[in-house]
């Protein structure tokens, strides 16, 4: 008798690898499967990092976050943060007076908790100011996606096309989910189960039905959840100030960063746009127009390889190092910049 156990595995290795062929016809479709480099997968790790925004009147960081409990003193008042309702305290001393100094004093030790779950013994405030110091020096990280919280647990089916064995895993919390998407591999292979449902910022709990559904989420998050928009940043000022390269670009249903290596792309405010590798260049032209709240960016080049990038590229999100665009007018096509 054929052994049930290898004729389940069998079958799982089978929806598993037709979900892999999939990959180079449509790496981003309705509820397809994705890989450690695909934009799904960078959001959801971010929407699962540690929530750090909170505290930033004590910590003045969002890339980590103090372990409660702890004391402060502010204003030569002793506050006592023991649950995260207590940071209220802490902003109504702050406001009570226009006179008075405002300086927050944390009493240490204490352990900082990092964005991506490492956690840090802080003995004094000389090591505390060193922390701050280094995140102000790398203030371009994408941070943690607020605004959207998933409800778990969640199965993730996954192939490896290394061994070409197929399994899932139930994650059961953010710090899982981030952990995992973490460890993934350039060989694994990984398909949500549907539906799963989110709370967004407004606390309304909604249904996802498939990876579109949960992509468009995370951008409603993006622009709309106030923790995401602590810093105003203007899209033109930061386009034309330095050079960038493409780390990423998805069209035609497959990846194709490796054609623009070594490429860097100058954008000047007359709307030109010198796209140039080693002795060689072009000038194109970009436009942006914002209509109804939406950032657009149109490219035109007209060389076979850098007229690939000739798109109407919605923008999904930028800082001061990162530009991150999409389009999906048929497919999800990404272009993404980072300053070089």
């Amino acid at each position: 008798m054929f052994p049930l156990k290898k004729y389940l595995s069998i079958i799982a290795f089978l929806f598993l690898l037709s979900c892999q062929s999939e990959i180079d016809e449509q790496d981003s479709n309705a509820q397809g499967t994705v890989t450690n480099v695909s934009p799904l997968t960078t959001y959801l790790q971010r929407v699962a990092m540690v929530k750090t925004v909170q505290d930033n009147v004590i910590d003045r960081s969002s890339y980590c976050t103090i372990k409660l409990p702890y004391t402060v003193t502010v204003n030569n008042v002793k506050i006592a943060v023991n649950t995260t309702a207590d940071y209220q305290k802490v902003t109504d001393n702050i406001n009570a007076n226009a006179y008075d100094d405002d300086v927050v004093t944390i009493d240490f030790p204490v352990t900082m908790v990092y964005y991506n779950y490492i956690e840090k013994n802080i003995p004094n405030e000389s090591n505390f100011n060193t922390l701050i110091d280094y995140w102000n020096l790398h203030p371009d990280l994408l941070s943690k996606i607020n605004g959207l919280n998933i409800n778990y647990p969640i199965t993730i089916n996954i192939y490896n096309s290394a061994n070409q064995v197929g399994s899932s895993v139930s994650i059961i919390s953010d710090q899982a989910f981030f952990n995992f998407i973490k460890n993934l591999s350039d060989s694994q292979y990984i398909s949500l189960q549907y539906p799963i449902t989110i709370v967004d910022y407004n606390n309304q709990t909604k249904s996802i039905a498939n990876n579109s559904d949960f992509e468009n989420a995370i951008k409603y998050a993006i622009d709309n959840a106030p923790e995401n928009n602590i810093v105003a940043l203007d899209f033109v000022a930061t386009i034309t100030n330095g050079s960038w390269g493409i780390p990423y670009f998805f069209s035609s249903s497959s990846e194709k960063t490796s054609s623009y290596n070594g490429y860097s792309f100058v954008f000047k405010s007359d709307k030109s746009v010198i796209a140039a590798k080693g002795s060689t260049s072009e000038t194109g032209q970009w436009e942006t127009t914002l209509q109804n709240g939406v950032r657009a960016l149109q490219l035109n080049f007209s060389t076979e390889l850098l007229g690939k990038l000739n798109n109407n590229w919605t923008l999904f999100e930028f800082n001061n190092s990162q530009i991150r665009l999409r389009n999906v007018s048929t497919s999800s096509d990404y272009l993404y910049f980072q300053k070089q």
